[in-house]
């Protein structure tokens, strides 16, 4: 009986998340083309802007990850209020820059981005295949993060195979038809469900395990010490886990750098009104980070409610609390929170996906070519995209966990031909290019021998600063492109936010005023 009342609430809830994707296409003719699809039209305002890049950033990780590695370490868990935070603060300066940029010209991605700085359309293929290696671990684990809440919350009636599979089906169908604008209304759904249930959770398993948070606090700083400091539980030695201050700092700071050039949260900055959108975005932002504590909180607690979680198992610790205490419908309620966590981000890399490939590497292909045909390109690889995924899911679920350990620290390679090209036109494409072979070989290296961190810092940072260093030796050492495009075509800034503005209000602020509804 719990099992169907909470799978009944589960399913209630992922009907109305695909119908209110398609609700988000009403009057809209279809969807429109790519622009439409892939970045809302640039027309989305300063509310749902702030609930798809929170989306982004509150993933399955967040109810699973993060209480899994306050169950395991403690606090080195906290590098993700501590980058989100920085990143939110350089992107009040990058995402601006970049949304003008991408208007000015027409694109959508920072594929499109980096071929037009360049002028080298097979450089965006190039940079859309790279990209898709380090997105495709976070489609694969958004697909295992779901799999495992359905599978929970059925209480084991439905099995992981068939939760993986409901959890590519959903999401895949979502994003094919809703696009970005879909997924920014059900941002919304998302975001009612995760701040209640994080705060009725937050009030709850402290009272009713341990009568409150004054015993509950007092019994983990006597019993539980070392996963309140650096570098948390285990991590001392010569055997630990090396997270300690260094990694901390060094962790932070190229995460920080990082988010604000990832593909998803790019697709976030293009599909804005205008640049204050995202400026205001950006202050609002990290109050959503608040939200991140009480996983990690109720990690620690689980430590006490249920020990002994090893491995895999740790990612459970959160609905472990939940399942023993709550009745079926809100474990049910719990359960959609924490897959929405997971559909809303999938979604969104899954679009990027995409939406690179249809715009930057389909389209070198003569039949694919025509703007009509990108949109259902891209269409057609995420299905496949999604497809590789669950299939990787079902037979190889380890090589993807494993790469999931480089995909920021692969992502973070991009920055020099991403965001330094933008803002200096000294940097010459085979300066860019050999940084970018040079920096990506590096994490690998470190990363696949088991070198990560390396000397307590992040394998990469190391590795960005063998890409800076070739990037400018080889682009100091030789001649200067010759491009004969100047400075205003080249390069990023905000000059033409008011021209912006005055293209995208119309139509796009009375759909704004209008809402949801």
């Amino acid at each position: 009986m719990n099992a169907v009342v909470a799978t009944s609430v589960f399913a209630v809830f992922m009907v109305a998340t695909v119908a209110l994707g398609l609700l988000a296409l009403r009057g809209r003719g279809g969807g429109g083309g790519l622009d439409e699809w892939s970045v809302g039209g640039r027309s989305l305002g300063p509310v749902f802007i702030w609930v798809l890049m929170a989306g982004e950033g509150y993933t399955s990780f967040s109810y699973l990850g993060a209480a899994g590695w306050g169950y395991n370490y403690g606090a080195p868990v906290l590098y993700v209020v501590a980058y989100m935070s920085c990143g939110y603060a350089i992107g009040y300066v990058v995402g601006p820059m970049l949304w003008s940029y991408a208007r000015r010209h027409g694109l959508v991605g920072i594929t499109d981005m980096v071929a037009h700085r360049f002028g080298r359309p097979w450089l965006g293929a190039v940079v859309a295949v790279l990209a898709t290696v380090f997105l495709l671990p976070y489609i694969q684990l958004q697909i295992t993060g779901m799999g495992v809440v359905l599978s929970v919350i059925s209480y084991g009636a439905v099995s992981l195979n068939w939760a993986y599979f409901v959890a590519f089906a959903v999401t895949t169908g979502f994003v094919v038809v809703s696009g970005l604008r879909g997924s920014a209304w059900v941002s919304v759904l998302k975001d009612v469900l995760v701040i209640a249930t994080l705060g009725f959770l937050a009030l709850y398993v402290p009272l009713h395990y341990f009568d409150g948070y004054g015993p509950f606090l007092d019994r983990l700083v006597t019993e539980k010490s070392d996963w309140l400091t650096l570098p948390g539980h285990g991590g001392g030695g010569a055997g630990g886990s090396g997270l300690g201050e260094v990694w901390f700092i060094s962790t932070t700071f190229l995460n920080s750098l990082t988010v604000v050039i990832f593909p998803t949260t790019v697709a976030g900055y293009l599909g804005a009104r205008n640049a204050d959108a995202l400026r205001r975005n950006a202050m609002y932002l990290p109050a959503y980070n608040v939200l991140l504590f009480v996983p990690m909180l109720l990690g620690l607690a689980a430590l006490f409610v249920v020990p002994g979680l090893a491995g895999a198992e740790s990612n459970l610790a959160l609905f472990k609390l939940v399942v023993d205490a709550l009745p079926a419908w809100a474990v049910g309620v719990i359960g959609v929170a924490a897959a929405l966590s997971s559909i809303v981000p999938m979604a969104v890399f899954m679009l990027v996906i995409g939406t690179m490939w249809g715009r930057s590497v389909l389209s070198l292909l003569p039949r694919l070519a025509h703007a009509d045909r990108q949109k259902s390109a891209a269409q057609v690889v995420v299905v496949v995209a999604g497809s590789l995924a669950l299939l990787l899911t079902y037979t190889a679920p380890n090589t993807l966990v494993r790469l999931s350990l480089i995909s920021y620290e692969g992502m973070a390679q991009l920055l020099p031909m991403v965001l330094l090209a933008l803002v200096w036109r000294r940097l010459t494409f085979r300066g860019a290019f050999s940084g970018l072979i040079v920096g990506v070989a590096v994490v690998c290296v470190l990363v696949f021998s088991g070198n990560d961190p390396v000397w307590g810092v992040n394998a990469g940072l190391v590795a960005l600063a063998a890409n800076l260093a070739v990037a400018l030796a080889v682009t100091f050492a030789g001649r200067p492109d010759a491009d004969p495009r100047p400075d205003a075509e080249v390069l990023a800034d905000d000059r033409d936010e008011a021209e912006g503005r005055g293209r995208a209000g119309g139509r796009g602020e009375d759909e704004y005023a209008a809402g949801p509804g």
